[in-house]
């Protein structure tokens, strides 16, 4: 099996790579970071230095990488040392909306778009993206955090159509929107103070069970908005 991990410099990324690596002993890893490469190391990853923003840039990775199984997207934003996400309107900005877009929209269209011929010749072709709760649209009963919620809900209705063309074209296929719920990340970390006791998750804890649920799901449950404990949510 050959599964490709892409922002595998990130929290959840990194620990979905090493738990991948311990879990599939058997496995060939493909990994990737945009700038600083991860000091950790494995036989059997393989880690490659991309901007999966970037078309060119995702188009040069698939013509590295012969053969995928599974695909999985860890790549996100929340917040940048400039800004965080809007509390109102009077917050938004369209350089800061832009980016969100790009780095948490974006990125799931192209990998699809240049990896679908390579998964599709998989027996049993995955393909995974880490979304969040909050780009719920039914979901939402807080508001705030218009950036976010919005490239979320984009990702989360691309992942959809995605599957429709995959049940008629990549038939044994499988196509996943994960929410990893609220990890103990640097993405994470100026918004721990609210919480709830217990729902504070680590990476390592996350990558168990996202890679369990991907690992367990079947052609029947592609398009599905699952939660790490295998909820299914609205979308």
């Amino acid at each position: 099996m050959e599964i490709l991990i892409v922002g595998g410099n990130g929290g959840i990324g990194l620990a979905m790579v090493q738990q991948a690596a311990a879990r599939f002993p058997h496995a060939r890893l493909h990994a990737t970071y945009r700038k600083q490469k991860p000091s950790w190391s494995h036989p059997h990853v393989i880690w490659y230095r991309v901007d999966v923003t970037q078309d060119a840039n995702v188009k040069a990775l698939s013509e590295q990488i012969e053969h995928v199984d599974w695909l999985v997207n860890c790549v996100g934003m929340l917040h940048t040392k400039e800004k965080g996400p809007e509390k109102n309107l009077s917050s938004l900005d369209a350089d800061f909306f832009q980016q969100t877009i790009m780095v948490n929209t974006l990125p799931g269209l192209l990998l699809a778009k240049y990896f679908t011929p390579k998964l599709k010749r998989s027996a049993a072709p995955k393909f995974a993206a880490i979304s969040a709760k909050v780009g719920s649209i039914s979901d939402n009963q807080l508001g705030g955090w218009y950036s976010y919620r919005a490239s979320k809900a984009a990702l989360n209705m691309f992942l959809k159509t995605m599957s429709i063309e995959w049940h008629r074209m990549v038939k044994h296929g499988t196509v996943l929107s994960l929410h990893p719920g609220t990890t103990d990340t640097a993405l994470s970390a100026p918004f721990q103070a609210n919480v709830p006791e217990g729902k504070l998750f680590t990476p390592e804890s996350v990558a168990k069970d996202l890679l369990r649920l991907i690992e367990n799901a079947t052609p029947q449950d592609s398009g599905a908005f699952w939660a790490y404990d295998g909820a299914l949510l609205a979308w």
